[in-house]
């Protein structure tokens, strides 16, 4: 099995959507810093229960704990928005608000990964990765 994906964000959305059809409460991925950076604005904002970063060779594991046991999974719609084919940017003006205020997006930036809420807060703008409710 290869580690390596062409869409590092795409594998790993559908990795946490596959878990969650299965009822399953965590997952092992292969890291990278643009994953962790997605889960930890996951979890910071409770679409996730958690994280860990495992170290490995060749490359280290992220162990993600999508919610409790006994407990409905916290997403029900996660998807990619920006591909490799045809990259979405934004404006801090024109972000996009997810079902009236109850999803958000995380956005890249040039000072890291953030929501949109605090994108424009900031006043700024850049690629829209992800989008999720």
């Amino acid at each position: 099995m290869s580690l390596q994906s062409t869409d590092q964000i795409a594998d790993l959305l559908t990795r946490i959507r596959n878990a969650i059809k299965v009822n399953k409460n965590e997952i092992l991925v292969p890291t990278s810093k643009l994953k962790a950076g997605v889960i930890e604005v996951l979890a910071k904002n409770g679409y996730i229960a958690g994280f860990n970063i495992e170290d490995g060779k060749p490359r280290g594991m992220l162990r993600i704990v999508i919610n409790e046991a006994g407990a409905g999974a916290k997403i029900n719609e996660i998807t990619k928005v920006s591909k490799p084919g045809r990259r979405v940017y934004s404006s801090a003006d024109e972000l996009p608000v997810v079902k009236s205020g109850r999803g958000m997006v995380i956005v890249s930036t040039s000072k890291g990964l953030m929501t949109g809420r605090e994108a424009k807060k900031n006043r700024l703008g850049g690629e829209i990765l992800v989008k999720v409710w």
